[in-house]
């Protein structure tokens, strides 16, 4: 089929990016100022969801009578739902209500499954009243009591999952990227906006825990409420100083697109980059979006923009032709998963810390003189680590990258997430180094080991420490690399991982536990832990993480970053190598 172009289509031609809402916002707007309003709610939010979840292992054994392999799964899919849920935020913020209404509703639907997990535990689940500690069981539950208690614990799952990813983007949309400062503070954003997410674990994982863990859990989760109501009075109260970015529409019909127009035109051989179809001017087809500039990888896609005698013959259909922009919307969609798809067996590593630890602690000394540590509460050191490795990170770590490597960034984001999968591998290693340790140390006929739960500490700074590393780089690499019309889907990737980790780890339970348990052998994770092998599953974990590593490696090569627009002379270039102004 012979191929025709539109002069006035020519990349060469684009005049000024468009304007974007957050050029156009006075001074007054966004900033550092409001940007702390979101910190302080993510702190406090956060506080209130790990206090109800951190202990929740515990809560399922002692309180509602789950066995710890049913406990640890039903954990698992439970965390695994709540990050799922980052992907309804993250559509609906992009495409129909922008980012403070999707916080504003999420938080409320939050707040209501708090209330009602307060409720229903005091009502219906803790009788005795104080049982659910270390010595003492809780009746069965009533039918109504199970049904309200997984009623507001996915109501929570609901509400925090779709706020989570919103919120990020939001404290990001208050600097403008067109001020090269305030490109520096939005870097900076990402890396304090998990410490305050760790600030608010680390009371929630003190304090809360050791009410819980001693018996106090309607009381642990009545705070955790408070907490809730208090980061939403806050959040509103910033409301008049928010800088906001109208949402962009619905994005999957305009991939969708791309890959139809594309599939009609499989004959057609994609024309020169010249003269690929684009919008003349400074507006995008994405409403307030800025333009992307084409990129090389994906070829077979810009068969989606390339003009027929077709196209020239008929009013253009988006269903025929694309322009540049969409096009490369959905090539930055394609680019982004198999990076994507390698931060999941980290986050099986990280499920961990909610799961298999605390059990394995809940079988360990844990006397330090006459003061009871909560197995729970050791996941302290995993949140110290994070506060204190993320202060060090942005004060030497990067500069001294920096002088290393000539990238005033330091380590480039896709280096970073390298580094959290190494030190995520060598967890499991300490994890499981600690259990052989632990089976030591076991008495016959004694329900714990005596081996000391500070033993654990190991396993959880080094998860920490690959938090910082993993978790911060994917939020800078997935935001950074959205295109504007699906920011918050970006940043739902790192939440939607975490998601998909906790949904492995409950498989990766379910076939250990099914092929190691035979006859009279009771296999990996075992009712009783001290005839088990837990210690195999972490080094399991541990190789599974090392093939993973090799597979980023490569994928993390390939990769390519996104060009955006920035002017009639200049497209800016964000990327994990760079985030600088290219001529081109």
């Amino acid at each position: 089929m012979e191929v025709f172009s539109f002069s006035n289509g020519a990349a060469k031609g684009r005049d000024e990016n468009a304007s974007n809402e957050q050029a156009k916002a006075p001074k007054s707007i966004g900033g550092w100022k409001w940007a702390s309003f979101l910190l302080v709610n993510q702190g406090l939010a956060t506080l209130a969801f790990f206090g109800a979840c951190v202990n929740l292992v515990l809560f399922l054994t002692r309180v509602l009578g789950h066995d710890n392999a049913t406990a640890a799964n039903s954990v698992s899919k439970w965390t695994g739902t709540v990050y799922l849920c980052s992907l309804i935020g993250a559509f609906l913020s992009d495409s129909y209500w922008g980012r403070y209404l999707t916080c504003t509703v999420f938080q409320l639907i939050f707040m209501l499954g708090m209330t009602l997990l307060s409720v229903t535990s005091s009502v219906y689940l803790i009788k005795p009243e104080g049982c659910g500690n270390e010595d003492m069981m809780c009746m069965a539950p009533s039918s109504a009591g199970l049904a309200l208690f997984y009623l507001s614990i996915y109501l929570i799952a609901l509400g925090y999952g779709g706020y989570q990813p919103t919120i990020a983007t939001f404290g990001a949309d208050q600097f403008d990227e067109k001020n090269p400062r305030e490109i520096k503070s939005k870097e900076a954003f990402f890396s304090y906006f998990y410490f305050a997410l760790n600030a608010g674990c680390l009371l929630s994982n003190t304090i809360l825990v050791y009410y819980e863990d001693s018996g106090h859990w309607t009381l642990g989760f009545f705070v955790s409420t408070g907490s809730a109501v208090i980061a939403l009075v806050l959040f509103w109260i910033g409301t008049h100083g928010y800088r906001h970015v109208k949402p962009c529409g619905n994005p999957l019909p305009r991939i969708a697109q791309v890959f139809v127009a594309a599939t009609r035109k499989m004959n057609v051989h994609p024309t020169k980059e010249g003269d690929l179809y684009e919008l003349e001017g400074s507006e995008s087809a994405i409403k307030g979006s800025r333009k992307i500039c084409h990129s090389c990888e994906f070829a077979f896609l810009d068969k989606a923009a390339t003009i027929t005698e077709d196209d020239l013959c008929h009013p253009r259909n988006p269903w025929r032709l694309c322009t540049v922009t969409q096009v490369e919307e959905a090539k930055c969609v394609l680019k982004m998963l198999p990076v994507w798809l390698c931060t999941i067996m980290y986050s099986v590593v990280f499920t961990q810390t909610a799961s298999l630890f605390v059990e394995q602690g809940d079988v360990m000394r844990s006397k330090f003189g006459k003061f009871h540590v909560p197995a729970a509460s050791m996941s302290a050191f995993d949140i110290c680590s994070v506060l204190i490795c993320t202060g060090l990170y942005r004060r030497i770590m990067v500069p001294l990258a920096g002088r290393l490597s000539s990238n005033p960034q330091g380590l480039t984001e896709l280096q970073r997430m390298g580094v959290g999968l190494i030190i995520g591998m060598l967890a499991m290693v300490a994890a499981g180094t600690t259990e052989i340790q632990r089976l030591k140390y076991v008495e016959p006929g004694q329900k714990s080991s005596s081996l000391s739960i500070f033993w654990q500490t190991p396993q959880y700074v080094l998860v920490g420490v690959s938090e910082v590393f993993m978790y911060v780089g994917q939020l800078e690499f997935f935001n950074g690399q959205a295109p504007d019309g699906i920011k918050s889907f970006g940043s739902s990737l790192c939440m939607a991982s975490i998601s998909l980790g906790n949904f492995v780890s409950s498989l990766l339970v379910i076939m250990v536990t099914a092929i190691t348990t035979r006859g009279n052998e009771p296999g990996w994770i075992p009712q009783d832990l001290n005839k088990g092998h837990i210690d195999r599953f972490y080094f399991l974990l541990a190789v599974l993480t090392t093939f993973d590593f090799a597979i980023y490696l490569l994928f993390a090569k390939w990769y390519k970053c996104i060009n955006l627009e920035a002017d009639n002379k200049s497209a800016l270039k964000i990327g994990p190598e760079e985030q600088v102004v290219d001529r081109v």
